[in-house]
Formats: C-alpha cells, sequence, structure tokens
C-alpha cells in the first residue's frame, strides 16, 4: 500500500477538530501531518487527539513545508475560506474547502479555474449529503413510494439566543460570508440541488432577532424547481419550538423527521467511526413515513460522513471524481448570492 497522504489540517475548532480529524483517521490513506492553529488551548487538544503531529502556528509555516505535505483542508473560519484555499493550490496541494466554498460565486469560479490549471483536485466539504435522514429521503424518493414530490421542506432551527455564540460568523462585511443564511443555508441548498435540480427561480426572507447580531440569524429560502417542486429551507437561531427537520410531500403520501442527523452527535461525544452504533439511529429518533393510506415509523439510513475521504483518496490517486463536484459548491454559493439579493429587494430571482 502506498503511503498516505499527508495533511495539513488548517484550523482546529469544531470542524477540524470533530469531523475532519475522526474521518481522516478511519481512512488509511490519509495521516494528518500538521495542524496549523495559534490558538493554545486547541494546540493542546491536538497533540492529544493526534501523537506525533506537528503544530504550526500559520498558515505561511504550511506553505514553506508544502513539500512535506499533500493535502490542505481548510477548516478556518468562513471569511478565510477562499483566500486559503487560493494560497493551498498555488502551494501545490491537493484542498478540501469547508463550507461555504466562498463568500462571493466569483471567487468560487476562479478557485475551480485555478485547480485545473494546477491539475489539483478541489473539494467542497458539504458532509451533509451523507446525513442518515437525507440519505433516507434521497431512498424514498428512488422507490417512488410517496408518488410525486411537490414540496420539499428542509430546517436548520436551534434556540441560541446568547448573540455572543459564535462570533466569528456574525461578520457583517460583504467578504465575511457570515450569517446563517452561508453558514446552515449552503447545506440546505445544496442538498435541494441534490435532489431535484439547480433552481428556476429564488425567494428569501432574511432577519437579525437577537440584540446585537448584525448578520441574519433567523432566515427563509424558497426555491422552485423543474417539474414545479417547490423547497422551503429555514434557518434560525431563535426557534425555541423547532419544527420538522424534514417534511417531505408528494402526490401519494409524505416523510416527515424530527431532530438532527446523529453523526456530529456522536462525534462531538467522542465516538469514532467504527464504534458499535456509529451512525446509526435509534428507532425512536426514526421518521414517519405516510403511504398507502398508513402512517408508519420508518427506519433511517446510516449516515456515511466516513465515505468523504475515501472518495477524496479514490480522486487524488486514481482520477476519479472529487467527492463534491466544486462546480456543484459553486452554484450553491450562486443561490445563496441570489438569495440575498432577493431579500434585500423583496424581489423574485429569475
Amino acid at each position: 500500500m502506498p503511503r498516505p497522504l499527508r495533511v495539513g489540517l488548517i484550523g482546529y475548532g469544531l470542524a477540524g477538530r470533530f469531523f475532519h480529524t475522526p474521518l481522516i483517521a478511519a481512512t488509511p490513506d490519509f495521516a494528518v501531518a500538521s495542524v496549523i492553529t495559534s490558538d493554545l488551548e486547541r494546540r493542546a487538544a491536538a497533540e492529544r487527539d493526534i501523537p506525533g503531529v506537528q503544530l504550526l502556528d500559520t498558515v505561511d509555516e504550511l506553505w514553506a513545508r508544502a513539500a512535506d505535505h499533500d493535502v490542505a483542508v481548510v477548516a478556518t473560519p468562513n471569511r478565510m475560506h477562499g483566500t486559503v484555499a487560493r494560497a493551498a493550490l498555488e502551494a501545490g496541494l491537493d484542498v478540501v474547502v469547508e463550507k461555504p466554498f466562498a463568500a462571493h460565486a466569483d471567487d468560487a469560479r476562479a478557485l475551480v479555474r485555478l485547480a485545473q490549471s494546477r491539475d489539483r483536485v478541489l473539494t467542497v466539504f458539504h458532509n451533509r449529503r451523507w446525513d442518515g435522514d437525507f440519505l433516507t429521503i434521497s431512498q424514498i424518493l428512488a422507490t417512488g413510494s410517496i408518488g410525486t414530490v411537490t414540496r420539499f421542506e428542509s430546517r436548520f432551527e436551534r434556540w441560541q439566543p446568547d448573540p455572543h455564540l459564535s462570533a466569528w460568523r456574525q461578520g457583517s462585511e460583504p467578504d465575511a460570508a457570515g450569517g446563517l443564511v452561508y453558514d446552515l443555508g449552503s447545506h440546505l441548498v445544496d442538498q435541494a440541488i441534490q435532489l431535484f435540480g439547480r433552481p428556476s427561480s429564488i425567494y428569501a426572507e432574511t432577519a437579525s432577532r437577537r440584540p446585537g447580531v448584525a448578520v441574519d440569524d433567523d432566515s427563509f429560502i424558497a426555491l422552485e424547481h423543474a417539474g414545479g417542486v417547490r423547497s422551503h429551507l429555514s434557518v434560525s437561531a431563535v426557534a425555541a419550538l423547532p419544527a420538522a427537520r424534514f417534511r417531505v410531500l408528494g402526490s401519494t403520501g409524505a416523510y416527515a423527521k424530527d431532530g438532527l442527523d446523529i453523526q456530529e452527535e456522536q462525534l462531538r461525544a467522542g465516538m469514532r467511526p467504527g464504534d458499535a452504533g456509529f451512525a446509526v439511529e435509534p428507532t425512536e429518533r426514526w421518521g414517519r413515513l405516510f403511504s398507502n393510506g398508513q402512517a408508519r415509523s420508518h427506519p433511517t439510513e446510516s449516515g456515511r460522513w466516513v465515505d468523504f475521504y475515501p472518495l477524496l483518496a479514490d480522486a487524488i490517486r486514481n482520477g476519479a471524481p472529487p467527492p463534491v463536484d466544486p462546480n456543484d459548491a459553486v452554484v450553491v454559493i450562486e443561490v445563496l448570492e441570489a438569495a440575498l439579493h432577493s431579500a434585500r429587494t423583496g424581489s423574485v430571482w429569475r
């Protein structure tokens, strides 16, 4: 077996520590060689989590050691995604970028062109494509058990009234990619497009509900897709009583699911891929399927975030498609920009 691909993990917050590190560790094709963070607590955590890891203070140190690495994983605050990804490509590394891909679609398209010109693999960590509940919906639609879909409802609604939470996500500058539309809306839009294709019209409403918060924290996006399917997507930090995570209405039935995919919860609690029960949802959390005139509990597919890095290894080593085509991620940013324009102007983008 060839030596593992050496990863420079840029950032060691929630995504870097609890998402990327365990998924990389579960994939023999990869090894985290360096963690880039200047935060003392996060450096200490990285040393505990990854024996023998090299700690670097800045990305410039990583670029100087680019020959000792193969892949850069950009798990920085949103505002830095595009800039750091560009520098990583220019340093000759293959690149994984956390969502959102970039603050602007023009920047995202430029990154795709740069990766092509450098013959580098570029992908975006839209891991929610491998959520168990989303995989379940994909399976239900494939079987036609609820007929023709008319409406797809998808939400990330939480109760986080403290306006000081996630301060780095609250940058209101044009290049900050702050607010929930960018942060969580990118997942919802990506999932809707994966199911129903690029939208033909976009309408959105955004609001800042918490005192002192300058970016959206309670927003709604409506997409219309080919064939008349409508996606209603909502993100909120001020939902004391969240609605269903998913509700899918069809011509002969429906599916509804409460709660979030279990993988993030398990990873944050210390479980790892391969542990008994990892990514397996208990029966009491299953969704409800109405079809053939009956409503019943419906098993949730096991989540498969762990598929991301094996697919990336195949792309790097064998030229296979990346786990997420960066052009798909460009479309997500285009939709988010159109949604924010709709919210500002009160218009419908077509």
